[in-house]
């Protein structure tokens, strides 16, 4: 039988079928609009695409309440997204299909996949972030992700700020200048009114951006020190950030960083599949 995989994110959801060999056949994206129309509109694809499924995996963009015992399992927390605070991601799916439903964060299905499969394969460790319209960060360690009462929130740890940077307040909505309200692409476009990538080569706000970045890995480096850190989302693809971020990982940790920053700090190996082959590694862990 076939697994039933969902990459749910905050504009689209992306659904996939993949067979007992874990390759993914058919795909579909359908628009993140209100929770009964996206949820319907996927088991709606999920039922005309076999309608029998040995397990369905869910990586979704959250925060998500992901702990078994609670009411609220498998459900939306607080979120700026509109209608889907509360929404139940799980519910739909298993009375549809009376198949095992697995649900995890889209960035620790994608660490899980990059460990599995991509740029983590073989390295015992691996810290995903992901920098785009927020930040968000999964860790791996030994095949299993970090969890504990939650998931991880890594985009909301607080930072030092940059000393051309002190008059932007930052835009998060709950946290104002953590890492995700100072370093996101919102957090570019509120300051300078265009993405990363659209800025000259010369603009500082590309060594802002890596100097944030940089902070951020050094510390998680101190508290995790992974064998690969992999960093993916639209924002890391700006050219040169990649390069600009290991620099400043290095400067931060003081003489701190363990190993060759070339070979630690890496894009990811999945690239687009990351999300559903994250969906994947949830499904077969369940079913």
């Amino acid at each position: 039988m076939a697994y039933a995989l969902i990459e749910a994110g905050g504009t689209k959801f992306v659904l996939g079928v993949a067979g007992d060999d874990g390759r993914i056949g058919a795909r579909a994206r359908i628009e993140t609009t209100t929770p009964a129309e996206t949820l319907g509109a996927a088991v709606d694809w999920f039922r005309a695409h076999g309608g029998a499924y040995r397990a369905l995996g869910i990586a979704s963009f959250g925060p998500l309440d992901l702990d078994p015992a609670s009411p609220g399992y498998g459900c939306v927390r607080r979120t700026p997204k509109p209608h889907w605070s509360g929404a139940n991601l799980i519910a739909p799916f298993a009375d549809a299909f009376a198949c095992p439903v697995a649900i995890d964060t889209d960035v620790n299905g994608a660490a899980l996949a990059e460990a599995r499969w991509g740029a983590g394969t073989g390295h015992g460790s691996l810290l995903y972030l992901t920098v785009g319209t927020g930040v968000g960060g999964g860790f791996v360690s030994g095949g299993r992700l970090l969890a504990g009462l939650s998931h991880p929130e890594m985009g909301h740890i607080r930072m030092p700020r940059h000393a051309e940077d002190g008059g932007f307040a930052g835009c998060c909505p709950f946290h104002g200048d953590c890492l995700e309200g100072l370093a996101a692409g919102p957090a570019v476009i509120a300051r300078w009114g265009q993405s990363l990538s659209k800025l000259g080569p010369d603009h500082p706000g590309h060594a802002i951006i890596a100097w944030y970045h940089g902070q951020a890995l050094a510390t998680f480096q101190a508290v995790m020190e992974p064998a690969r850190i992999v960093l993916g989302g639209g924002v890391m693809g700006t050219p040169g950030l990649l390069e600009r971020v290991r620099a400043e990982a290095v400067a931060a940790a003081g003489g701190y960083f363990v190993g060759d920053p070339a070979e630690v700090v890496v894009a990811p190996g999945l690239h687009g599949d990351a999300g559903l082959l994250g969906a994947l590694a949830l499904a077969q862990a369940s079913g």
